[in-house]
C-alpha cells in the first residue's frame, strides 16, 4: 500500500538556474544530480534538510516524459506563471519571508493571516508559484479570510 509521497516534480525552464534558485535562495540541499545513461535525461532532486525522505525533482519539459508539442505548451504555462507547485512549510513565516526576500525571492503576496495559518506566495526562477505557510496550531480559524 501507499506509504506516502517521496518525490514530486516541479517543471522548470532551466535546471542549472533552478538548482541555484532552490539551493542558494530557498536553502534546499541537492540530493541527486546525475545523467541517466549515456547522454540521457538529467535527474536533479532537492529537498529540505529536515525532511530527508521528500524530494522535488526539477525537470525540464521534454522527452522522455512528454512529446515536443506538449513540452512547448508546458514551457509556455510555466513562464506565464500559471502553475502552482505546492506548499512549502516554515515555523517562522515573518523571519523567513524577510530572509528569502533579501536573497532575491520574488513574492506575489506578503504574509497574510488565513484560516489555516499565515501564508505568503512566491515565484521560483521559472515562474512556478508556491504557498509559503506557517500552519496554525489547532483547528481552522474561520474568522480569517481565505484570500481567494
Amino acid at each position: 500500500m501507499i506509504k506516502g509521497l517521496t518525490i514530486a516534480t516541479v517543471w522548470v525552464l532551466d535546471q542549472d538556474r533552478a538548482k541555484e534558485f532552490y539551493t542558494e535562495k530557498l536553502g534546499l540541499e541537492v540530493r541527486t544530480d546525475m545523467t541517466m545513461g549515456d547522454g540521457g535525461m538529467r535527474w536533479l532532486t532537492v529537498g529540505a534538510k529536515d525532511q530527508p525522505r521528500v524530494e522535488l525533482t526539477l525537470m525540464v519539459p521534454g522527452p522522455p516524459a512528454m512529446d515536443a508539442e506538449s513540452a512547448e505548451a508546458m514551457k509556455k504555462l510555466i513562464s506565464k506563471g500559471i502553475l502552482g507547485a505546492g506548499v512549502l512549510a516554515t515555523d517562522d513565516i515573518h523571519g523567513d519571508y524577510e530572509k528569502l526576500k533579501s536573497r532575491g525571492v520574488q513574492f506575489l503576496q506578503d504574509p497574510q493571516e488565513r484560516p489555516y495559518g499565515t501564508e505568503a506566495i512566491f515565484r521560483d526562477d521559472s515562474g512556478n508559484w508556491f504557498s509559503f505557510t506557517e500552519r496554525r496550531e489547532g483547528e481552522l480559524d474561520m474568522d480569517k479570510e481565505w484570500g481567494i
